[in-house]
């Protein structure tokens, strides 16, 4: 096979196979991935359910507060010979009998334990609701990323469109060259075998473009077969940014210290700790507790001087009886259990300190380097902007002395090959400067926008 002829499938193959009826698009804007993604992440899910059950269990610490009741009732037959009521003879006789009681106990004063651990179940709540925030803030941020992934590899698309395009016209050009007898062939076999490989990098930048719109669906929970077009902004160039001048890190830092919801949860988790600590303290002292209770019972072997048996009503009331006191409980010896739940409490006062410093040394690192990623980012951005314009500058000079017969095709599509790599570096240069701009505007507000 003919290397036009497959320079020739793979242009059929670029140019048409993605052809699709006229109809009208569903888009997909920053704004609406966002807002899908949160309600569908699996993610933000599970923290929602981790910030439901802290809810539950500050639900239940408060409701421990309220005395606790506990009812009783029992029933029993018996046969055989038994002491009779009457005259404590055994005699043989079948018994029934029945019993109900009714119990309350409730704390008058426990030092403080239970209104400590109160206190931690609610830090421990509202930590869980900084570190929900987290979660979709990072969604955004992710959605984002992927986003911008997606917008540039469409333009890589459309930069290795164009290559085709360039090497199309030359070989067409060429062709009548040769067959006027102007050029060799070899000028004709060098631009198609150059065309096929523009024909293979338009395929992979393509390819490239399904591979960044999975990862987008994988973000939003969205299904695979669902198609998915990004909403394209006119020009990217004009997206709003902070100028880098104005990105200070330790400026970025200080403002991230009062709006990143992970240190927030961290100081949180810190109070929660203390307050546990407290209440494990508590358990060392005595807890004096309200007790009461009310009982009755009945038997069908309980019988009058007469001889009757007395009533099922009678029965109750006869033997109702009330208690109240109080009950003082006075921790001796447990095998040493208290006193090490104590030292664990203290020690884990200390952990969570050292996980809320370790946190922000992470983050004050992560943005250090983001802002030397950003100053080096701009500078091969404008560095990759010179050398498009040296790189097209040469082009243009090359094509016209291509066309005059006064450069080789090696040479030509050297040349050529230069403009096209300084374009994609332009490209990558340019969406890398906007994503390391994006992630410091985001450590310093903790949103994102496009």
């Amino acid at each position: 096979m003919r290397i036009s002829q497959i320079a020739g499938f793979f242009l059929f193959f670029c140019f048409f196979a993605n052809i699709t009826p006229a109809v009208a698009q569903d888009t997909w804007s920053l704004k609406r991935c966002v807002d899908y993604a949160m309600e569908h992440s699996i993610t933000v899910k599970q923290q929602e359910v981790q910030k439901r059950l802290a809810e539950l269990t500050l639900q239940q610490s408060r409701l421990s507060m309220i005395p606790g009741f506990s009812g009783n009732v029992s029933a029993g037959y018996s046969d055989g010979r038994i002491a009779s009521i009457q005259d404590n003879a055994y005699i043989n006789q079948s018994v029934f009998n029945a019993s109900g009681s009714l119990n309350m106990r409730g704390d008058l004063f426990n030092w403080f334990s239970k209104q400590n651990q109160i206190a931690a179940n609610r830090l421990d709540a509202e930590s869980n609701s900084f570190l929900l925030q987290k979660a979709r803030n990072d969604l955004a941020f992710n959605v984002a990323t992927a986003f911008l992934q997606i917008l540039l590899k469409e333009e890589q698309v459309k930069v290795n469109e164009v290559q085709v395009k360039q090497t199309l016209s030359n070989l067409d050009n060429t062709k009548k060259l040769v067959i006027a007898g102007s050029v060799p062939e070899s000028n004709q076999a060098d631009l198609e075998a150059q065309l096929a490989q523009d024909s293979t990098n338009l395929v992979t930048a393509r390819n490239d473009v399904i591979l960044a719109i999975l990862q987008m669906k994988a973000y939003l929970n969205l299904g695979f077969e669902i198609p998915f077009v990004p909403e394209i902004p006119e020009n990217i160039a004009t997206l709003p940014m902070t100028p880098l001048g104005e990105m200070d890190p330790e400026m970025v830092y200080s403002a991230a210290l009062t709006t990143y919801p992970l240190v927030k949860s961290d100081e949180l988790r810190i109070k929660s700790a203390d307050r546990a600590y407290r209440s494990a303290k508590g358990q060392l002292y005595p807890t004096l507790s309200l007790v009461g209770g009310l009982s009755t019972s009945y038997a069908n072997n309980f019988y009058d001087r007469d001889g009757k048996l007395i009533p099922f009503n009678k029965q109750l009331d006869n033997t109702f009886g009330k208690n109240i006191g109080l009950s003082l409980g006075i921790p001796l010896f447990s095998g040493w259990q208290q006193r090490t739940a104590v030292a664990k409490a203290k020690v884990n006062v200390h952990s969570m300190e050292l996980s809320r410093d370790l946190d922000n040394q992470k983050l004050r690192q992560d943005i250090y380097t983001a802002h030397a990623n950003a100053v080096a980012a701009l500078q091969k951005f404008n560095a990759s902007t010179t050398g498009v314009m040296a790189a097209q500058k040469a082009y243009d000079f090359a094509t016209k002395r291509f066309n005059l017969g006064l450069m080789n095709t090696i040479d030509y599509i050297t040349t050529q090959t230069r403009l096209f790599k300084a374009q994609i570096d332009k490209v990558s240069a340019q969406y890398d400067y906007i994503f390391k701009m994006k992630l410091l505007e985001f450590y310093r507000d903790q949103r994102i926008s496009l």
